[in-house]
């Protein structure tokens, strides 16, 4: 099962899309404003992916 929702971007705060993949365990939130992709695992929580441009890790 696959659901859909419009959720608020983490990175800018515009309107993104966040899709529930129940066959591989995954959540994935998308932003075509500002390119923001954060791939969960919905078992454990863990990140798999993750790209937000103008956000910087702490080394």
């Amino acid at each position: 099962m696959r659901i859909i929702q419009k959720v608020c971007c983490s990175n800018c705060g515009n309107k993104c899309e966040r899709h529930h993949i129940d066959e591989s365990q995954i959540c994935r939130t998308q932003c075509a404003k500002c390119d923001y992709l954060m791939i969960n695992c919905t078992r454990t929580g863990r990140v798999i992916e993750a790209y937000a441009p103008g956000i910087y890790a702490n080394k």
